[in-house]
């Protein structure tokens, strides 16, 4: 193929559904391959006001992002493969992999197909795509909370610039290296009563929440301050969601609140034992 052995991979694309699976973007032969990117930069949109020979700036917002590009696929049942997998998707994540010396970046944008075109020019189909952007670049960090009654140690996974400071109130300081505010996905399960996580900065308390529930084993609390997926749930045993808007704080008006850009604790409290957390912490970039 007139792709092989010519065009040296640079950067790595793929697209990701609500399950988790993923359409690679860099396969021609199983997949397809994308030719040409655009839209991975920065734009916004401004306005002056003239005063004279000078220009006033009293307008600057960040246009919404549009990723297109050229997919290549040798065979119809490839195309097809493509189009059945975004029509089929409740939701689509990009996925962007630059590289940095031997190792990645990785970078997520959650977006929407847009369009396809579809050409009989030629054997091999080249064809126009265009995805609109839903939020901004971002990385998912992961830190994970587990607590084994055997052998009563702590033990954290960190996959995120973050130290362990606190045994007895599960404290840790994290920093939020992202260009806005950082949202998070928070899941605790139980048993505990009455969970809580806040956010201080130079010992001074920036926001706490507090969730008056009880978990019993086998549930869960998840709770999620994405700008386009806010919510609380209660999970049952069995998988059925319950809505727990109703047990936060109505006078709070930062409920859903994020982490601040910079560093800071974040501290999880409850009234008993809490066994086990994962805390995504959703790091944004306005470009990459």
């Amino acid at each position: 193929m007139l792709w092989k052995g010519v065009i040296k991979i640079v950067r790595e694309f793929y697209l990701i559904n609500e399950k988790g699976q993923e359409f690679s973007l860099m396969d021609i032969d199983k997949y397809c391959l994308l030719t040409d990117p655009e839209g991975l930069g920065i734009s916004y949109e401004t306005e002056f006001q003239r005063i004279n020979n000078s220009y006033i700036k009293n307008k600057k917002v960040l246009e919404q992002g549009v990723i297109g590009g050229t997919l290549n696929f040798i065979s119809y049942e490839n195309y097809k493969s493509f189009c059945d997998f975004v029509t089929r998707a409740e939701s689509l994540k990009f996925k962007y992999k630059i590289p940095n010396n031997n190792n990645f970046y990785v970078y997520y944008r959650d977006v929407n197909f847009k369009s396809i075109t579809k050409s009989e020019k030629k054997a091999t189909l080249s064809e126009a795509v265009i995805f609109e952007a839903l939020t901004l670049w971002y990385k998912e960090n992961n830190v994970n909370y587990n607590m084994s009654d055997a052998e009563n140690t702590i033990r954290w996974d960190f996959r995120w610039d973050s130290r362990f400071v606190d045994y007895e109130h599960r404290n840790t300081i994290v920093e939020n290296k992202g260009h806005v505010d950082a949202p998070i996905f928070l899941e605790i399960e139980g048993y505990t009563e009455n969970p809580s996580i806040s956010i201080y900065r130079d010992d001074e308390l920036l926001n706490k929440i507090d969730f008056h529930v009880i978990l019993e084993e086998g549930e869960k609390l998840q709770y999620c301050t994405q700008d386009n997926n806010l919510y609380i749930y209660k999970i049952g045993k069995n998988g059925e969601k319950n809505n727990l808007n109703n047990t936060l704080d109505l006078n709070n008006e930062n409920n859903f609140f994020k982490i601040p850009i910079g560093v800071s604790v974040v501290k999880l409290t409850a009234d008993t034992d809490i066994t086990k957390v994962k805390l995504t912490i959703y790091e944004q970039y306005i470009g990459v």
